[in-house]
């Protein structure tokens, strides 16, 4: 049975960090496109909205999908203050249900989400400012994307969290 819940877990989390790594070279991009546009506004005197709207774009993107990433490898901030002296089934018990709460929270979050993007789609939005980007539901569509992707983050954990806890469990179905 464990072996079956590390698969999983590997097999969701490396999916997860291939699509996050992916997502990193965003802030590349994002670099590139600050510096390019400061050089155009400073030594060529041009300004663009496009340019404006296309770094807080790749933010967004980076943001959205660097959440599963950091999660990942292991970047979140944990209070371990009594967590540290629980006995390890304890702890692999709360990991249990905070990776299921987070799943169903990704879940609802990027199910509600879909009904955005499809309203955004759906009237073809694009930038209010003239000059803008068109296409604004291409951004919205990153929502669910990355909620899902963040909850495919949470089944890993999961799978992780359950493999640890399972052999703390006696038969009679108390934990040690």
């Amino acid at each position: 049975m464990t072996g079956l819940l590390h698969k999983i877990a590997d097999g969701a989390g490396g999916a997860v960090r291939v699509i996050g790594q992916i997502a990193a070279w965003s802030g590349l991009a994002l670099v590139l496109l600050v510096a390019l546009n400061v050089l155009f506004r400073y030594f060529f005197s041009f300004g663009s909205v496009a340019l404006q709207e296309g770094e807080w774009h790749l933010m967004a993107v980076g943001a959205l999908f660097g959440m599963s990433y950091g999660l990942n490898q292991g970047g979140e901030v944990r209070v371990d203050i009594f967590y540290a002296k629980m006995p390890p089934g304890m702890q692999a018990l709360i990991d249990l249900v905070a990776n299921v709460t987070l799943g169903a929270i990704a879940v609802i979050i990027g199910w509600l989400s879909i009904a955005y993007v499809q309203s955004s789609y759906a009237i073809g939005e694009g930038s209010p400012d003239p000059g803008g980007l068109p296409y604004r539901y291409i951004l919205k569509a990153a929502i669910p994307a990355a909620f899902a992707l963040l909850a495919l983050q949470a089944v890993a954990m999961t799978a992780e969290s359950l493999a640890r806890l399972i052999p703390h469990i006696t038969r009679d179905g108390r934990s040690t």
